[in-house]
């Protein structure tokens, strides 16, 4: 453990560079608390505050605007993909396209602080056609009040955190042992938080082709579209009707079939928003196995905004 504090005084910068790095590239290797530990110690280490901060919005530009490039190429593919290895249930597309499209490149002043929104956010900046140079100045604002607070609590709290360090440089290779258990328990946490989610979204699905059967016959479903207004104008199944965040039902007698579909992986949004129309007394309602991906992948058609 004196070694790894050791390290941490003597090559503070480059720890907290390639820590800023790796977790902005969408590692779960938390990089906050190594900015409170090196704002504790820069004192005694050969950096100062502002160097640090420095430093750790260098590494974050760097990771973020090469999500914004990979944005700008894959768009919402790219996005899909990192809500399906995600370890925040959180950070679903439809949640994250809410809070960037109501907000714009601004959110990204607070990305950082929001789990599971940096990266796809990031992301979300190049899909959407976001200026070049509004993203680095909102993201580089962003980093550096992300950064700075951690420098400056660690600063403030030096104290208490260099009390903390001789704890666990006392306890020697214990200490660093649970540094490790602490990492692996906050790992385990967010996967089990994760499972507990798509555990939650279990419920009868319904297949393209029964709804594309379905759409063909005389007692036509009410077919619910709950993605963002940006991903539904780019595509939406024949006759789907929009619905909201914050919408209380759809236009549809409690009776009648109602199928919702998003884009999110393991169905989410349809899922939660199928069991709360489920709650408000509409008890014939599926979500649609695959989502529109499904649908595009089967062949069918779909309607646009142009």
């Amino acid at each position: 453990m004196q070694s790894i504090l050791q390290l941490i005084e003597e090559y503070g910068l480059l720890v907290v560079f390639f820590n800023v790095l790796i977790e902005q590239a969408g590692a779960p290797v938390p990089a906050y608390p190594i900015l409170v530990i090196t704002g504790a110690l820069q004192d005694s280490g050969s950096y100062s505050g502002f160097a640090l901060v420095g430093i750790a919005v260098l590494a974050a530009m760097i990771a973020d605007f090469g999500w914004y490039l990979a944005g700008r190429r894959y768009g919402a593919r790219l996005i899909s993909t990192l809500c399906r290895i995600s370890l925040s249930p959180d950070s679903c597309i439809r949640q994250t396209e809410s809070i960037y499209l109501r907000w714009g490149p601004s959110s990204l002043m607070v990305a950082k602080f929001i789990p599971g929104f940096a990266s796809i956010a990031s992301v979300l900046s190049g899909t959407v056609g976001t200026r070049k140079r509004s993203f680095l100045l909102f993201d580089g604002i962003g980093a550096a009040i992300w950064s700075g607070s951690a420098v400056y609590l660690g600063s403030l709290f030096s104290t208490a955190v260099d009390e903390l360090l001789n704890v666990l440089v006392n306890l020697g290779m214990l200490g660093a042992l649970l540094l490790a258990i602490a990492l692996l328990l906050f790992i385990a946490k967010k996967w089990w938080e994760r499972q507990r989610f798509i555990k939650s979204l279990c419920m009868e699905r319904v297949s393209v082709q029964e709804l594309y059967d379905m759409l063909q016959s005389e007692s036509r479903p009410i077919v619910v579209d709950v993605r963002s207004p940006l991903a539904q104008a780019q595509g939406r199944i024949p006759g789907a009707i929009a619905f909201r965040a914050g919408d209380i039902a759809p236009s549809a007698m409690p009776g009648e079939e109602v199928i919702v579909y998003c884009d999110c992986p393991n169905e989410a949004s349809a899922a939660i928003v199928s069991k709360r129309l489920m709650k408000s007394g509409y008890s014939r309602v599926r979500p649609l196995a695959g989502g529109l991906d499904a649908w595009l992948n089967a062949g069918y058609a779909v309607d646009t905004d142009t």
